[in-house]
């Protein structure tokens, strides 16, 4: 087998991934995209009702554009800020159906594991030589995949962290599969007869959380009976409405605005720091029990939403040799690049290739999923990492270390979908969706 003359292999056919295949097209290097679900960009058809924090400027890819400018493609306005359903069908689904991607994408073929052939991970010799050996999961089968290279743009999103306040699922979580939700339901579309006149706990402090919020709060103004409970660790909940008037980012500073009056109003019931340690039943309802104001507390609802943030899925890389940061779990080298500690998404540094390398040659974690437990990233900072990988294995390193990026100073995430993030107006705001950019 002649490994030169395998495809370069992306995982995930996300933004991302495809922005990936863009840029392999471009170069000429035969590449297969593996996506486990049944459409392209599955994770945003999660959050489709969702509207970004970034306007177009920031979510598209520049090989990508060269490559939709060859059809007949309208490339949308820079500064309008597109929901997740509109960054799918205005750009996601061409890009995919272009001839030259779409013959090399796979739906339905979940990555189960990668090794090298014959080589495990414990031995040496002939390692870099040896194909990657990736083992697929489709509907009718287990498949084996040999590749030169691979880029794993999975992401995070299918993979939430739970309620625990330390990290681990609050015990009894999982009994409760049929009230708990993870991420961000569509309060006003699909979801909405699940919580109209119920009490709702809303546990996480990032703009996720947020989004939801404000969701429910406009289903409240509909159902009389309903209360909304926001549980977060945070020492006061001031320090979860971000850059308000100051953000860079007109959508993001609406988002704060708007959660911060609902809060003064009392629409919103806060308790922080509240730290989940268990769920318990009580008469149909959810007990949440957990330490608030120094005391073991509780708080009891119908319906539970946990928005605290995600994890990168790793089991399927056991194989191979990576080298993780032991905190954010993403490489090691681009940790204190991207630390939550110490930076918000607009102030992370360009980071490529170099960057991102493993120990195993050839094989490169990037997007979101780079990131690890890290809520920093944007697209924008994907689709440069991406140009960066790519060119260092067309053995064009002088492009690979050239890497710039340029960013809002406060980061770049998402919108609710009761604010239009389009509007200039700041006196009526009401929210819309919001997420990371993945």
């Amino acid at each position: 087998m002649n490994k030169s003359e395998l495809p370069v292999v992306i995982i995930g056919a996300g933004p991302i991934g495809l922005a990936t295949a863009s840029h392999l097209s471009k170069r000429n290097i035969a590449f297969l995209i593996l996506e486990a679900g049944d459409r392209i960009a599955q994770n945003i058809e999660s959050w489709r009702h969702v509207s970004m924090f970034s306007p177009w400027e920031y979510n598209l890819d520049r090989a990508s554009i060269s490559l939709l400018e060859r059809y007949d493609w309208e490339k949308p306005v820079d500064h309008l800020i597109p929901t997740g359903g509109e960054l799918i069908d205005h750009y996601l689904s061409p890009l995919s159906n272009t001839k030259e991607i779409k013959p090399h994408l796979r739906l339905s073929s979940r990555v189960v594991a990668i090794s090298r052939k014959r080589i495990n991970k414990i031995k040496d010799y002939s390692r870099d030589r040896a194909p990657f050996v990736l083992r697929v999961q489709t509907q009718n089968a287990t498949e084996i995949i040999h590749a030169r290279a691979i880029i794993d743009a999975s992401g995070t999103w299918h993979n939430p962290n739970p309620s625990g306040a330390d990290g681990l699922p609050a015990i009894g979580e999982e009994n409760f599969e049929d009230r708990i939700q993870y991420g961000i339901p569509d309060v006003s579309g699909n979801d909405y007869k699940k919580y109209k006149n119920k009490n709702v706990a809303v546990i996480g402090s990032g703009h996720s959380a947020i989004n939801v919020l404000l969701e429910l709060c406009d289903l409240q103004e509909q159902s009389s009976k309903m209360n909304i409970h926001w549980i977060l660790t945070k020492s006061k909940v001031e320090d979860a409405y971000g850059g308000l008037d100051q953000d860079q980012l007109p959508g993001r500073g609406k988002v704060g605005m708007k959660v911060k009056q609902l809060v003064d109003d009392q629409r919103i019931n806060v308790y922080t720091p509240f730290f989940v340690e268990a769920f318990e039943e009580s008469k149909g309802q959810i007990a949440i029990k957990g330490q608030y104001e120094m005391t073991d507390n509780e708080v009891v609802v119908d319906e539970v939403i946990v928005a605290t943030g995600l994890r990168p899925e790793l089991s399927f890389l056991r194989e191979l040799r990576i080298s993780l940061d032991s905190s954010l779990e993403c490489p090691t080298k681009l940790a204190p690049m991207i630390d939550p500690n110490i930076h918000s998404c607009g102030s992370v540094e360009p980071h490529g290739e170099a960057d991102l390398r493993h120990p195993e040659k050839d094989f490169y974690i990037v997007g979101m999923k780079s990131y690890g437990r890290a809520p920093t990233f944007l697209l924008a900072t994907g689709y440069e990492q991406v140009r960066s990988v790519v060119a260092a294995i067309d053995g064009d390193f002088e492009a690979a270390r050239n890497v710039r990026l340029s960013l809002p100073e406060s980061g770049v995430c998402g919108v609710p979908k009761a604010i239009d993030p389009n509007s200039h107006d700041n006196e009526h705001l009401e929210v819309q969706d919001n997420v990371c950019c993945n």
